[in-house]
């Protein structure tokens, strides 16, 4: 924790390459990733700060829209899209997913039930997945795929999209080699950038 507090106390003493953040935000990008500490999306885009807006879940995990009940991950995609504007959303999966790998293996979660029950909104484990694969890569992309569609539920996702004013990216991560792959729909395979 000490390394982390150190760096905090010296970081706010550049006033001025931050003044600008006081007058709002306009980012063009929703990034939707994993709560997992290897993952972060300024370092693996160079974003700087207001460049990313970010939503991050367990297992980057989508929830179903539900108007009747609203959940955090619902009001951060419709403020990103309705307020902000932004005009691409990204949802990037990454290897070595403990969410997903533990969906893969079967673990049983009932331990941690919270856990459990957010796992639940999970993609379904595909049938060919891999469970000896550490990196989970298949299922993970296969996820990211589930939650890109989950997302198109959203009414506001929907509406954008319909007017051509919103594109959607799947990307997988690889945390052991620092490459990202996107999803394409010529090829239906997640490609190098």
């Amino acid at each position: 924790m000490q390394p982390l507090i150190d760096n905090a106390r010296t970081f706010g003493q550049r006033p001025e390459e931050f003044a600008r953040l006081a007058e709002g935000q306009s980012p063009d990008v929703l990034f939707i990733t994993c709560s997992d500490s290897r993952v972060v999306p300024a370092l693996i885009t160079g974003a700087r700060p207001g460049e990313l807006f970010e939503l991050r879940t367990a297992g980057n995990i989508v929830p179903p829209y539900a108007s009747g009940r609203p959940t955090a991950e619902a009001a951060t995609v419709e403020y990103a899209v309705e307020v902000l504007g932004v005009t691409d959303i990204v949802v990037c999966g990454h290897s070595h997913c403990g969410a997903i790998g533990a969906l893969v293996r079967g673990d049983d979660l009932d331990a941690v039930p919270a856990v459990r029950d957010w796992l639940a909104h999970a993609a379904d484990q595909p049938a060919s997945a891999d469970a000896a694969d550490p990196a989970c890569a298949e299922a993970v992309q296969h996820h990211v795929l589930a939650q890109l569609l989950r997302l198109r539920s959203y009414p506001c996702v929907e509406q954008r999209l319909a007017a051509g004013r919103l594109r959607l990216h799947g990307w997988y991560y690889e945390v052991h080699t620092g490459a990202v792959r996107e999803h394409r729909a010529d090829s239906d395979a997640f490609e190098a950038l």
